[in-house]
């Protein structure tokens, strides 16, 4: 019988990013810089596990100031270097 450890190691979703990375991308078609929050399970079955991103500047959008948004792995991609 294996420990849970064990069984969580297998079964569970494992991250792609880690607090703290540095990415960018598109939200709502609006570019953003930011860093990651946190890597979200995915809920439900979704096929498309969710980021939580504490953005470098805050987006207006329909009046509404954004400090944190939650978008998909596929709309992100990792911040190597800005020139």
């Amino acid at each position: 019988m294996s420990t849970l450890t064990e069984y969580f190691e297998k079964t569970a979703y494992q991250p792609t990013y880690q607090i703290g990375d540095r990415v960018s991308g598109k939200w709502n078609k609006i570019p953003f810089v930011g860093t990651v929050g946190n890597d979200r399970n995915k809920v439900n079955g979704d096929p498309n596990p969710e980021v939580t991103i504490h953005l470098d500047l805050p987006i207006v959008l329909t009046e509404q100031v954004h400090y944190v948004i939650i978008v998909k792995h596929k709309d992100i991609k990792p911040l190597v270097r800005i020139e």
